[in-house]
């Protein structure tokens, strides 16, 4: 029998609901449960992939081909459990489903209201692939008060009902700012953040209260007093010197033995945290560093390249030395930015997925300038689709070379994809087809050339990996770019999709046309990350 913790918030957005539910994971899980976290989203979009990064930032793709909160990148990050398409709802869904159901009359002529339709799909959504699990995290977006997240707070408020008595507890996350002028850390935030919940039908049974300074016991007691908890289910969230060292904060702040408490589960395991003490230990403890050039689109917010920052971490982790991230606006060098000043400091250049035209010569010359000064090169995505342009146009003699995503062009280098094989059968698209939901989503295989840097890399000869793109590289340019000397060293099964190139003559250069950030985890660093720092290390040593 699963048992549900719902997590809300209040006050503000921001406040780290999402590691919060991560790392209450990973703690249950080092106590030998199975756990999945779930995402209940109220915005009206059915999924975040037609939004901008700037709007929500990344988009995170699952196994199954679902674009997801990126929310849900934390929870694997932590936990290891891959997250599935039902992992992450949104009210534009919810709508979507409930509306199709009464076009097709599922309804035999009811009115279909937001009671009980619309909350009996969500509650249907929270229930749905639990039965071998111990524990299910649900985390409602939003804050407390917003007029988008009602239903679901309504929702789970019957859920509380409709499961047996002990099943469920409300997790609430605050705020109890500090005000300088006054030297004091204020609780009626949180108080009146209780109090919108409760009035909303909800009690929460343990307090999450982030403070940027220590909780004194006294405003401890005072907050319990006013919001109906026990004073131990006031739980302080200081700031973490990382966000790795969560969950064992956490576990000394008593979280997990509180939330088992509310359970009434006495019996319990003590946790295992020795993966936590050792990535740790790796993060605060390197034994060097090194800088990487992430020459992108989207830079003026990080939480756009969010997993392919902590994938970065991670290969520092892997290989115990820091890596600094330097984030780079490609569009500056087509605006007369010096780009050698940029990059020579660079131990390696990244150059990430992204969509649309603007700063695409940036990346470009910015592939030739790895290329060329032998500075470790990793492309992804469209990353991967520069390297091949730049290729062409330098070592293939093809002047003209370019993809049909930035205009009409007569040496079509990289092309929008209208055909290929998926697990449902064959996909085709045209440049009409809707943007939401319609690219080459989720795990895709590959075979790789026995001879080649990145099956050495892997270990394997068959990969698969995560995609996320509409635009493909043309394999009928394969004979040129590997006269001039970039290898395609990774092809879908047929044989027609290439899924990675190397550079056999170089340091340390390869672009993938799938994002291998999004499978990387502080305690199983990818592979290619790994390697690309390593290679990192040998350029900081040259230099």
């Amino acid at each position: 029998m699963a048992r549900y913790i719902f997590i809300t918030g209040g006050v503000v957005s921001s406040l780290g609901k999402g590691l919060m539910a991560a790392s209450l994971a990973a703690l249950l899980q080092a106590r030998g449960y199975r756990v999945r976290i779930r995402k209940f989203d109220p915005y009206l979009n059915v999924d975040p992939g037609t939004m901008s990064p700037y709007q929500h930032g990344e988009v995170y793709v699952t196994d199954d081909g679902a674009e997801t909160d990126l929310d849900l990148g934390h929870y694997e990050r932590f936990t290891g459990v891959s997250a599935r398409q039902s992992d992450n709802v949104t009210q534009g869904r919810v709508y979507q489903t409930i509306i199709q159901r009464e076009r097709r009359g599922d309804y035999l002529g009811a009115t279909v209201q937001v009671i009980p339709h619309v909350t009996d799909e969500i509650k249907a959504f929270a229930l749905a692939e639990t039965d071998d699990l111990d524990f299910v995290l649900c985390e409602i977006g939003g804050t407390v008060g917003d007029i988008e997240s009602l239903p679901f707070m309504e929702a789970i408020r019957q859920l509380h009902n409709d499961l047996d008595r002990g099943q469920s507890i409300f997790v609430h996350v605050t705020l109890v700012p500090y005000i300088a002028a006054a030297g004091e850390l204020k609780t009626k935030p949180t108080q009146h953040s209780v109090r919108e919940l409760t009035s909303l039908g909800i009690q929460p049974d343990i307090l999450l209260c982030r403070c940027e300074h220590p909780l004194p016991e006294s405003e401890r007691r005072k907050i319990a007093l006013f919001c109906n908890v026990r004073p131990e289910a006031v739980i302080p969230a200081l700031d973490a010197k990382s966000i790795y060292a969560v969950p064992e904060q956490y576990h000394a702040e008593g979280l997990d033995e509180e939330v088992l408490r509310a359970f009434g589960i006495s019996d319990a395991p003590a946790p295992t945290l020795d993966r936590w003490t050792d990535i740790m230990d790796r993060q605060l403890n390197p034994e060097g560093e090194v800088t990487i050039g992430v020459v992108g689109k989207y830079v003026g917010l990080l939480d756009a390249y969010k997993s392919l920052h902590e994938a970065l971490t991670h290969g520092g982790m892997a290989n115990r030395v820091k890596v600094n991230v330097k984030w780079i606006d490609a569009e500056l060098f087509e605006k007369g930015e010096d780009l050698a000043a940029s990059l020579e400091p660079m131990h390696g250049i990244l150059v990430p997925g992204g969509f649309g035209v603007r700063g695409s010569e940036g990346k470009i010359a910015s592939v030739k300038f790895a290329r060329e000064r032998n500075v470790p090169f990793f492309g992804i995505c469209l990353g991967m689709q520069m390297a091949c342009i730049e290729g062409a146009r330098n070592t293939a003699g093809i002047a003209a070379a370019s993809t049909t995503e930035f205009g009409e062009t007569s040496e079509p280098v990289v092309g929008l994809i209208t055909e290929w094989m998926s697990k449902e059968g064959l996909q085709k698209r045209t440049a009409e087809t809707d943007l939401g939901g319609t690219m080459r989503l989720g795990a895709y295989p590959a075979k790789l050339a026995g001879n080649s840097v990145v099956a050495g890399i892997y270990g394997a000869n068959e990969i698969s990996e995560r995609h996320r793109h509409r635009y493909e590289v043309n394999a009928g340019y394969r004979e040129p770019l590997e006269k001039g000397g970039l290898i395609f060293s990774g092809m879908s099964p047929d044989g027609t999709l290439p899924e990675i190139v190397e550079r056999p003559d170089h340091p340390w250069f390869v672009g993938v046309q799938f994002h291998p950030e999004l499978k990387s985890k502080p305690f199983d660093p990818h592979p290619l990350f790994a390697g690309f720092i390593a290679a990192a290390v040998k350029q900081s040593r040259l230099v």
